[in-house]
């Protein structure tokens, strides 16, 4: 059974005098809407009705900027995820990138955008996830992709041990980065993490001190 999703309006949170009157600001609302369903709810179960209704929009608006819905996903993850691309390059090409800066990236990105994990979880990791064909394609050398040369490269450095193998140890420090992120709803109130501004650093220095016993020399 689809789930049904309740709409709330964004217009009550918009600031009083600030007309949405420009094509760009109905775009970021809409993308925003989509961004927030489609974490919440899931590609499958959310609607075009449903977004132009979270965003205040009519579903016309929303087809005559992306099209269909494939597109708006597709804009989503992009733009979510550019941040991100922007921030891994700047990393290759600077002389060094140590574990630490690896780290202190992913878990802070994720932090200031926490649908990242939780929509990359369902629409690219798990099975049949709509957007897995253009991730791996199109974003994954970009992303994941490229911790293994900047991992190889701190070890060719002698600050990682001989025994790692890049390809390895770069899934694992994706996953511990950011299944915290997707595990939020259950890890605040069973494990008592914090997710406020105090936890990112927090979860920075456990991540780090548990790596630095098994890679760092």
């Amino acid at each position: 059974m689809q789930t049904k999703i309740t709409a709330t309006s964004s217009s009550a949170n918009r600031p009083r005098g600030r007309p949405v009157d420009s094509k760009q600001d109905r775009k970021t609302l809409i993308l925003d809407a989509a961004e927030q369903l489609f974490t919440e709810y899931g590609y499958s179960a959310t609607s075009i009705r449903n977004i132009a209704d979270h965003a205040d929009v009519n579903p016309a608006l929303v087809h005559y900027y992306f099209d269909n819905k494939h597109i708006l996903l597709k804009t989503v993850l992009e733009r979510a995820l550019k941040p991100m691309i922007v921030a891994l390059a700047t990393l290759k090409r600077s002389t060094q990138s140590s574990l630490a800066d690896i780290v202190h990236l992913l878990v802070s990105m994720a932090a200031q955008q926490p649908n990242i994990p939780r929509l990359l979880a369902r629409e690219v990791l798990l099975p049949g996830g709509e957007m897995q064909a253009h991730f791996m394609h199109n974003l994954a050398p970009q992303l994941g992709g490229a911790l293994p040369a900047l991992l190889a490269r701190e070890q060719k450095a002698g600050n990682l041990r001989d025994a790692i193998d890049p390809a390895y140890s770069a899934l694992m420090i994706l996953a511990v980065c950011f299944f915290p992120f997707i595990a939020q709803t259950l890890a605040e109130p069973v494990l008592g993490i914090d997710f406020g501004d105090t936890g990112a650093p927090l979860l920075i220095d456990n991540i780090l001190e548990l790596f630095n016993r098994g890679l760092v020399t």
